[in-house]
């Protein structure tokens, strides 16, 4: 899994009698950057490519905890759009990696107050399902199960292959008016970041 590094700037040393500004700048600095520094609400728990029939198929848990701003629009009746991306790469060494495939899975939550049901549908394949919980149509979300990402034919056994995978709520599906509110939220900024892992050649 790729991790991420935090790069702070170095801080020059200050006069004495600066000191007590030099604190005040930090504690606000941290004030303003810990709900960035909290853990993220999209998380990918964990991935993995098996060959099946020769096709490379995914398999991957993800958690989803969504903001008051978010849970207020869903049980209004507003459909939240949750995309998936999948990237397959080759690395190179003193280039660029080269792009071999992605795909992109769009699937849509919407809350129907008369039946208390939420309903799951796949924007790709058109699948439905409802559930009469937000936890349990959540777990369903994030539960990706022998999902085809590649033909084996398209890839060379002699070769080495990345894939890449994160989640995030497609805010740009959101009503006008919504929208424009969640351009400048925090609360509609959802993403997993990428994750990645070895696609992995065996036979």
């Amino acid at each position: 899994m790729l991790t991420q590094t935090r790069h702070s700037p170095p801080l020059t040393r200050q006069p004495r009698r600066h000191n007590h500004h030099l604190l005040g700048w930090l504690c606000a600095l941290l004030i303003c950057t810990g709900p960035l520094l909290a853990a993220q609400p999209f998380s990918v728990q964990g991935a993995k490519t098996t060959l099946t029939d020769g096709v490379y198929r995914l398999d991957a848990l993800l958690t989803f905890a969504l903001p008051k701003k978010v849970l207020e629009a869903l049980d209004n009746g507003i459909p939240l759009t949750f995309a998936l991306d999948i990237d397959v790469r080759q690395p190179r060494r003193y280039l660029w990696d080269e792009h071999i495939a992605s795909l992109e899975q769009r699937t849509t939550i919407q809350y129907f107050a008369l039946t208390e049901q939420y309903l799951l549908r796949n924007l790709n394949s058109g699948h439905e399902a409802s559930y009469s919980t937000l936890a349990s149509v959540l777990r369903a979300l994030g539960d990706i199960r022998s999902l085809p990402i590649i033909d084996a034919k398209l890839l060379d056994p002699d070769e080495y292959y990345m894939v890449s995978i994160r989640s995030y709520l497609d805010f740009e599906s959101l009503p006008v008016p919504l929208r424009m509110r969640a351009y400048i939220s925090q609360n509609w900024w959802l993403t997993s970041g990428w994750y990645s892992w070895d696609l992995g050649m065996e036979q």
